[in-house]
């Protein structure tokens, strides 16, 4: 999908190689405005101030993937209605 609509990737991590940290999480949150949740089919919005780290998190306590930072919006989970919306 990124291929497709031309997007140009500032920066990729591997989580396998390199997981998020709370403080990392802690960071994309301070520096956004808005954070969009994908949980399967469902999708929650939230403003950056209210999100909580288990927001960001799954079931098994690692942190969603992926995580895209679009301008001053954070993207936690895979949904493609968002992306194609954001991008």
């Amino acid at each position: 999908m990124l291929e497709y609509k031309q997007t140009r990737i500032a920066a990729e991590r591997s989580t396998g190689k390199e997981p998020l940290t709370d403080a990392d999480a802690r960071q994309l949150l301070a520096a956004a405005e808005k954070v969009i949740v994908a949980r399967g089919k469902s999708r929650r919005e939230l403003a950056a101030d209210d999100a909580k780290l288990d927001d960001l998190k799954g079931p098994t306590g690692s942190y969603r993937a992926p995580i895209l930072v679009v301008g001053t919006t954070l993207v936690v989970g895979f949904d493609p209605t968002t992306l194609d919306d954001l991008l």
